[in-house]
């Protein structure tokens, strides 16, 4: 049988409350047995004082100790007057311990103290000669003097009890262990009672977790979590809301990902299945006019794959990279000259601020020229004919930085902040007017930062957008 957190948590702290009572039941145990115990020994050490008075009035009447060994049943009468003090005192006047008759004994109950008491004192001398008991003189810490008008005349010892032997110390300490056990359990109902509702409300926030995590698994990934505390459960909570914003947004992205790629894909495909279907028919002539419109678009297609198919590798770290030490502005300046014809078509002006020492960079030419390439031809794309393009290479405190400015139009700031996202364009609608399918830049991005560099847009002083490229300097020639 499977219990489940709530009653695994109520067992636990059950079970340490447990324990914690009765540790604290066998230590109270063993604190009253051994406080009593030492109780009971005070109490008789108080006896054995009284006892020595009356040995010692007792001793100033005979004159000896001779004469109390030849009298045992005075010595009898004297413990059991001392024994009997806890009740209903007899007359104290010392003569009454001389005329009482020999055989009377006292009665229950302190007979049996009598008994006990007179088994265990030892009695001596001055000398320290013993004179009358059978107590065990060996485990005797500390005897009480008996005095008479300020001189020492003997001792008065009796061991200390190691066990309690009488019935009344018995049956107290009995009840006690009785009402010590009755606590004991109280507590431990009480505990639980307490325990219950802690521990479900201990297991309230994992309850809601899991819930949330069973919609999240689902599909649901609007799902989010109210945070109330700032323990362990509140950070779990957060995380747990930052994870479901997470999914939710890839799953958006994702969602508008397939939509673009199939638009993209569609238009040109409905363009070739169109003119075929017409030249199929006779509307239109199989001529290389026809026939290079049907290039165009498979041209077209083939950009589109390749790049899906460039990025896809670039996800996966799979896209190959022979790094080496290369001028980066002499492979600027050929990115460039590649790109001038296209720039002139549209009427822009280029102009180039290179340092006159290289700079280097460990990086791959062919990915570098790519980059290039793309940013150039997103610039021939996007920038209203006849404007300009400002490209500037430089080196700061260890990195080499590139920048395309160009000129109008620009950008928000919420659009700049998207621009390497993934077919995502400022327009829009889908036109083919301007070309591409929002790939380049992202493609970019990705080549940037497999060679541990930066990339952003920033708002071009000519009206346009402005591509910061950082790139750290070659450790070799700096």
């Amino acid at each position: 049988m499977k219990l489940n957190v709530t009653y695994r948590v109520f067992l636990a702290i059950l079970a340490a409350n447990g324990i914690i009572v009765c540790c604290m039941f066998l230590i109270m145990q063993w604190s009253m047995d051994r406080g009593f115990l030492k109780y009971v020994n005070q109490l008789e050490q108080n006896r054995l004082e009284r006892l020595a008075a009356k040995f010692g009035q007792a001793y100033s009447m005979e004159g000896s100790w001779e004469s109390l060994q030849q009298q045992p049943d005075v010595i009898s009468r004297l413990i059991s007057e001392t024994a009997a003090e806890d009740f209903p005192q007899h007359p104290q006047d010392p003569a009454h311990w001389m005329k009482r008759p020999p055989l009377e004994q006292p009665k229950s109950p302190q007979t049996k103290r009598h008994h006990r008491l007179e088994r265990r004192i030892v009695v001596l001398d001055a000398k320290r000669s013993h004179i009358f008991g059978s107590g065990n003189r060996a485990e005797i810490e500390n005897f009480t003097p008996i005095s008479v008008n300020g001189a020492v005349v003997g001792y008065l010892g009796m061991p200390p009890s190691k066990l309690l032997s009488d019935v009344h110390q018995l049956s107290f300490v009995k009840e006690q262990k009785h009402v010590f056990a009755l606590v004991a359990l109280l507590m431990l109902v009480v505990a639980a009672a307490i325990t219950l509702p802690l521990a479900r409300l201990l297991v309230r926030p994992l309850k809601r977790l899991a819930a949330a995590t069973s919609h999240l698994s689902s599909g649901r990934y609007d799902i989010r979590i109210p945070v109330d505390s700032d323990d362990e459960f509140g950070h779990l909570s957060r995380d747990f809301n930052s994870l479901a914003l997470t999914l939710e947004k890839n799953e958006y992205a994702r969602r508008q990902f397939v939509a673009d790629i199939s638009h993209e894909l569609r238009t040109p495909l409905s363009i070739l299945k169109g003119e075929l279907e017409a030249i199929q028919d006779g509307i239109q002539d199989l001529s290389l006019e026809s026939i290079g419109s049907l290039q165009a678009e498979v041209s077209r297609l083939n950009r589109l794959v390749e790049d899906l198919y460039q990025l896809a590798l670039s996800d996966v770290g799979a896209l190959a990279y022979r790094k080496a030490d290369l001028d980066l502005g002499e492979l600027l300046g050929e990115a460039v000259e590649r790109a001038r014809p296209k720039l002139i078509d549209r009427s822009l002006t280029v102009s180039e601020l290179l340092p006159e020492n290289a700079v280097y960079v460990c990086a791959d030419a062919d990915r570098l020229a790519q980059l290039f390439d793309n940013i150039l031809e997103n610039t021939r794309r996007y920038t209203d004919q006849g404007g300009s393009l400002e490209i500037a290479l430089a080196s700061r405190k260890g990195w080499a930085t590139v920048d395309f400015k160009d000129s109008a139009p620009g950008v928000t700031e919420e659009d700049r902040e998207k621009l390497f996202d993934r077919l995502y364009r400022v327009e829009g609608s889908r036109s083919r007017s301007t070309g591409g399918a929002g790939l380049g830049l992202a493609i970019c991005r990705n080549i940037v930062e497999a060679h541990g560099g930066t990339i952003e847009a920033l708002h071009s002083p000519f009206g346009g957008v402005w591509i910061r490229i950082a790139l750290p300097e070659s450790e070799v020639h700096r």
